[in-house]
């Protein structure tokens, strides 16, 4: 497997860490592994590795690591494998990967079976699963690494508590596909899964070319939380505080400055231009079922 390398964070700091090393040397055997040690360094290694020839380059990681390797191998003819390790991996789940067997997962890796699904992208900045302006960027912005460490994804409600008493901000949307002008938290969509197991976004297709976006009409934080779980639990989406659509194309802009994140990650802030490539990315995925 010369034409594989695997991009593996975090380098062995914890025990934690230094089992999931373990774990991932015994099945990438024979492959190179490249570590990382700081943020930003798997974008870095992957674009490295891309221009080194590799067929393969495998995200051993969260879904922070995925979205670093892909914004390094996007461009190259190269195709993303992923090892799903540490809290969050949704994208993985997305492409139904056995997100806790690593054996399996690096048989999918060995095989050919790739599927090119869609790249979307922010600014310039590519992501895979998700986008947030607004709410859960702001969330991701004042969750503390301790935090973090500590109470795991129950940590964003924490967060989300503590903010939720602000007055949230005006976000103005613009579209070929949305009667809406005008919002307080918007969530960008790739795939249909959001924050976990949770299908937020029930009619996107993660190789359709499009968008799946919900915007959150002039609410206060406390209601944006109340109907987020209508999204989750309700097959659609019928209240009218909440618009759902479809697009190519979005541009958000605020006159306050509102955060954004990318799968989970903090970017920047608005104004921000969303676009996508259409199956532009490709995946190691399983074999189709016989």
């Amino acid at each position: 497997m010369s034409n594989t390398v695997v991009i593996l964070n975090p380098a062995a700091r914890s025990e934690k860490a230094k089992r999931w090393r373990a774990r991932v040397e015994s099945v990438a055997r024979g492959c190179v592994i490249c570590a990382t040690s700081r943020a930003g360094e798997a974008e870095a290694l992957a674009r490295h590795a891309a221009e080194e020839g590799f067929e393969k380059i495998v995200a051993a990681g969260g879904d922070g690591t995925i979205n670093e390797v892909v914004n390094g191998l996007a461009g190259s003819n190269a195709a993303l494998g992923l090892l799903p390790i540490g809290t969050m991996n949704v994208f993985a789940t997305e492409l139904g990967l056995p997100a806790h067997d690593l054996q399996l997962c690096w048989n999918i890796i060995q095989g050919e079976n790739t599927r090119l699904v869609d790249l979307p992208s922010a600014n310039g900045k590519y992501f895979v699963q998700l986008a947030g302006v607004g709410l859960d960027a702001q969330v991701v912005k004042e969750t503390s690494l301790t935090l973090k460490r500590n109470f795991g994804p129950l940590s964003y409600l924490i967060s989300a508590a503590q903010i939720a008493a602000r007055q949230p901000p005006r976000l103005f949307l613009e579209s070929e596909n949305t009667s809406i002008e005008e919002g307080s938290f918007v969530l960008v969509g790739n795939g249909r899964l959001y924050g976990g197991p949770f299908p937020f976004f029930k009619h996107a297709i993660i190789d359709d070319g499009l968008f799946d976006v919900i915007a959150f009409k002039q609410l206060g934080y406390l209601e944006i939380i109340k109907y987020l779980q209508d999204v989750v639990f309700s097959s659609e989406i019928r209240v009218p505080e909440i618009e759902y659509f479809q697009t190519r194309r979005l541009r958000v802009t605020s006159d306050s400055e509102v955060p954004v994140e990318l799968d989970g990650e903090l970017v920047g802030s608005c104004p921000v231009e969303f676009q996508v490539q259409e199956r532009t990315l490709r995946v190691l995925v399983p074999a189709p079922q016989s």
